[in-house]
């Protein structure tokens, strides 16, 4: 499966923001597929995840404000992000792998799309 990862852009603090990640190639609902997020010289860390049937896994940092879902007739993720402080600003990738499980690490995902740039300003 190839992922597209769109949606990214410059937002101010206390704005929202949805991103999305389309698989192509291969249903995506055949895969769990999780978002992870990388701030230049940090490493790559995990956002949420969801199952192919729609089980859904937070970083206990996040759950509040992110929501992650997914239209499985459009093969897409979608990561709903609230409340966005500058401490978000991240690029957002999408990760995808066969099975029933979230992983949290980010070497445990089979598939990667490009990323997305989110930038929140103060």
């Amino acid at each position: 499966v190839q992922l597209q990862a769109s949606g990214g852009g410059l937002v101010h603090a206390g704005d929202s923001l949805r991103i999305s990640c389309a698989g192509s190639g291969r249903t995506l609902g055949d895969y769990a597929v999780g978002w992870f997020r990388q701030a230049p010289a940090k490493d790559r860390v995990f956002v949420a995840g969801i199952t192919w049937d729609g089980n859904t896994v937070y970083t206990d940092s996040m759950k509040d404000r992110f929501s992650i879902s997914r239209d499985n007739t459009r093969s897409t993720v979608y990561l709903q992000m609230n409340s966005l402080k500058p401490e978000d600003t991240a690029a957002y990738y999408c990760a995808a792998s066969p099975g029933p499980f979230i992983k949290r690490h980010w070497a445990e995902w089979q598939h990667w799309g490009q990323g997305t740039q989110v930038t929140v300003s103060s």
